[in-house]
């Protein structure tokens, strides 16, 4: 299922520190195109969803700080409103953020149609929310990528791009979206992962291509009612120290340590590869 490939040199960890890297590999056509993950608070059980609607279970293998394998134990496809596989058409494309609930319910935003649906469990029937007028604006391409659940299950969601020199993050509370506040936008990295993290605090995972490759960049707010505040960044990666980084997950090991473990999006093309890839933050 997967081979290990040891981090590329052209990083500037900034406050963060790599830990190490993993290239995937597997044989069937939908394997690929990774577009988020959730790690559990153990650092082992991981799920994975692609942009073709496929989610995955599985297990990360460690050796000391380094991965060194992943298992996946199961495989399906999301489902649509009516409870069929999605299998095709704008309802099924760009499946990009996810957000797993403590009551074991799933989250997935959608860029084909810009949305944000509930899963009960993992083949349930999708339960699409309510969509504002600003997410139907927004381009196919470049709608939810991001998508977070903090500890009182409110969802949060920044789309790829915006408008103006702010990204709108929007927040659902259970009833309704609100916009309560904008993160700022510069250098050309736009935002393609978010995590509420164990700490509380909001972390964007963010890209910028530059023709041959990749950039990648980590920020990290505290988060209040009032908004986000303390604005760090983390993390800048030179081009091509990894590929397309677009899923975040921040958890906590058993010592109390903070990790990122993000995921790249092969696009399916041969000349990419999907990664793991996993840094030490800064309490």
């Amino acid at each position: 299922m997967a081979g290990y490939a040891a981090g590329r040199n052209e990083v500037d960890p900034g406050p963060a520190r790599f830990l190490s890297s993993l290239e995937l590999r597997a044989k069937p056509q939908w394997f690929g195109g990774f577009s988020a993950i959730s790690v559990a608070a153990d650092g082992q059980k991981v799920v994975l969803l692609t942009d073709r609607s496929h989610l995955l279970e599985g297990v990360i293998e460690r050796q000391a700080d380094r991965i060194s394998g992943l298992l996946v134990h199961s495989h399906n496809q999301l489902r649509n409103r009516k409870g069929q596989t999605m299998t095709s058409g704008r309802d099924s494309v760009d499946s990009e953020g996810l957000a797993l609930a403590p009551d074991g319910a799933l989250f997935v935003s959608f860029e084909g149609q810009a949305r944000v649906s509930r899963y009960n469990s993992h083949r349930s029937a999708a339960q699409d929310l309510p969509r504002p007028k600003a997410f139907r604006v927004y381009e196919d391409n470049k709608a939810l990528e991001a998508l977070g659940i903090d500890s009182h299950g409110q969802l949060y969601t920044v789309p790829e791009n915006s408008p103006g020199d702010q990204f709108p993050v929007w927040r659902w509370d259970g009833a309704r979206w609100e916009q309560p506040f904008s993160i700022s936008k510069y250098d050309g990295y736009l935002p393609v992962g978010l995590d509420i993290g164990p700490d509380g605090r909001f972390y964007l995972l963010e890209r910028k291509f530059v023709w041959i490759g990749f950039r990648s960049r980590l920020r990290r707010w505290d988060l209040s009612e009032e908004g986000l505040t303390n604005e760090t960044e983390l993390l800048r990666t030179g081009l091509a120290a990894h590929d397309n980084l677009e899923g975040l997950s921040v958890w906590r090991t058993a010592t109390g340590g903070l990790r990122a473990t993000m995921v790249s999006d092969d696009n399916f093309m041969p000349f990419q590869r999907s990664e793991l890839v996993e840094y030490h933050l800064p309490n």
